[in-house]
């Protein structure tokens, strides 16, 4: 007789809301991950919404500033960004497209609109790197909109591939450290989906458009825009749009279990590499 296995959905474990806040020269944010209410949820070290239509909210940009020991993940929804760095790499992030940077032993980077007017709008994601790639040569990850795959898994359902797999189709980032998920949902009023998340994977879910609830059935909680679900104990993933329809972030990623160090902008496993760091970056190593 054959057994079937019940579903073990993912519940929110978490709900919370970003805070204000600001970074570069200036530029206002809301920081979602990274903050006094959940300081990182490994992998994932940070996360920063970018939203104005206001020039001065972002103009001033991320003048020069140096990395070591983790990933820069940026995701442009609206407006132009043009990034540098001291190696010679040089980009134009433009609406719809990403930049997964791996920094590993250190580089001086700037991201500075190429805009005047008009709206900006974005999320940076920080992913934590193992202690065995933190050394590693930095490399950069970069693809237009044209190169993300979209698929409809469900009626009303539209999901934009980043990282991950969903349906046989596979986003083009790759990183085998922390096996990323990295989904743009979009869904039509009232519509809902079902996703496998990987297995072993921390999780969250975030709106930013609409409104809607994750978790299956009872334990189904309503997130409105700007609220992040952490996720926790079951593998699939359960969502449904409100009545206006709704639009999301779901990041997955392995997590590293290893201690973390942290002092700004330099991400390492202790204290002492911290200071390393800073003695290496004030000696011209990066």
């Amino acid at each position: 007789m054959a057994t079937t296995t019940a579903t073990s959905y993912a519940r929110v474990a978490r709900k919370l809301r970003g805070q204000a806040a600001s970074d570069g020269a200036g530029v206002k944010l809301t920081r979602v991950i990274g903050s006094p209410q959940l300081d990182m949820l490994d992998p994932f070290l940070l996360l920063d919404e970018f939203g104005t239509d206001k020039a001065e909210d972002y103009l001033a940009g991320f003048p020069d500033h140096p990395h070591r020991g983790f990933e820069t993940v940026t995701y442009m929804l609206d407006g132009r960004m043009r990034h540098k760095d001291n190696h010679g790499n040089e980009g134009l992030l433009l609406p719809g497209s990403v930049q997964w940077m791996t920094t590993g032993r250190g580089l001086v980077h700037s991201e500075m609109p190429e805009q005047q007017e008009g709206r900006m709008r974005g999320f940076q994601l920080w992913v934590n790197l193992p202690k065995t790639n933190k050394m590693d040569a930095p490399q950069y990850q970069e693809f237009p909109d044209a190169r993300m795959p979209h698929v409809q898994p469900a009626a009303g359902v539209d999901v934009k591939i980043i990282a991950g797999e969903v349906d046989g189709a596979r986003g083009p980032i790759v990183q085998p450290a922390t096996s990323p998920v990295y989904l743009d949902i979009t869904l039509a009023p009232s519509a809902s989906w079902e996703y496998a998340l990987p297995e072993g994977h921390n999780a969250f879910a975030y709106f930013f458009e609409g409104d809607g609830s994750v978790g299956h059935g009872e334990e189904a909680r309503a997130l409105s825009s700007q609220e992040l679900a952490v996720l926790g104990g079951g593998e699939t993933f359960a969502v449904q749009a409100g009545a206006k329809g709704g639009r999301l972030i779901l990041v997955a990623g392995r997590p590293l279990h290893e201690p973390v160090a942290r002092y700004g902008p330099f991400v390492m496993n202790t204290k002492e590499e911290i200071m390393q760091a800073f003695v290496d970056f004030q000696s011209g190593k990066f």
